[in-house]
């Protein structure tokens, strides 16, 4: 997925036309994004569900952590079965997390539901944008200190996978876009996450950044790579200063290191 995935990129990047041939990998690993092409036009559906066809005949999909598959995409009268590649989930035991964050009262449980319904409902945009096309950068320099998918477990208390991945750097680093995109939510105070930012790719791919101590964009604002949105914090539920890199696909969370340019 990687490799088809990055060749497309390089097409788009250089301007090259496509060939007429729908362009589509034969498997893609649980939690990772699909970038395909198909002649202008075409109508392309996953799994039965339509998805956005650039005019340039883009399209994207992802498989979630947990998808089984075989995903089935209709191209046009033409389907094609992707198939998913399973992995290996480490758990992961995280120590010293304040106990009202791991299990909240219920006035703060109702809480976080509404927060995260916002957060859900901004990622249901689906610009006409390209956003992603050119790849992606590393939104800090550090060392991972966590990885999407690994089942997490919070003073002894097993709770859901990681949804993203945490990038472990100083108090105050600089956090840059790792690609274009429109601002679609800034929160500065959410119950788990803290300073929160979404940030739309296109074609219903999004970042968020978690656990912000400070947020320098606001909604509506459109932002270019590299450009800084605010700084590193631990507020929320962190129990240290770190980036927190989510990755959607309207609601299926994807894995960041899978994602084109990223190494």
């Amino acid at each position: 997925m990687r490799a088809a995935t990055g060749a497309l990129v390089a097409l788009l990047v250089g301007g090259t036309a496509f060939a007429a041939v729908p362009d589509l990998p034969a498997s893609v690993s649980q939690g990772g994004l699909v970038i395909g092409h198909v002649t202008p036009g075409t109508r392309v559906t996953v799994d039965g569900k339509p998805v956005h066809v650039g005019n340039d005949g883009l399209f994207v999909f992802g498989a979630g952590r947990d998808e089984k598959g075989p995903i089935r995409v209709g191209l046009g009268r033409a389907v094609r079965d992707v198939v998913v590649t399973p992995r290996d989930w480490p758990i992961e035991h995280v120590n010293g997390v304040p106990p009202k964050t791991v299990n909240p009262p219920p006035e703060i449980a109702a809480r976080i539901e509404r927060e995260q319904a916002a957060v859900v409902a901004a990622r249901q945009r689906d610009d006409a944008r390209e956003d992603f096309a050119h790849g992606f950068i590393w939104p800090v320099t550090g060392r991972i200190s966590g990885r999407f998918g690994n089942q997490r477990v919070y003073n002894g208390d097993p709770k859901a996978p990681h949804s993203g991945m945490d990038i472990a750097v100083p108090e105050g680093t600089p956090i840059k876009a790792p690609a274009d995109g429109i601002v679609t939510g800034t929160w500065p105070d959410l119950y788990l996450t803290g300073g929160t930012v979404l940030l739309d790719h296109g074609f219903g791919l999004s970042s968020n950044f978690l656990h912000m101590s400070r947020i320098d964009v606001k909604v509506g604002q459109h932002v270019r790579q590299g450009e800084v949105l605010g700084a590193a914090g631990k507020t929320g539920r962190a129990t240290g200063p770190h980036v927190h890199w989510g990755f959607n696909w309207f609601g299926v969370r994807l894995d960041p290191l899978l994602l084109p340019g990223i190494r």
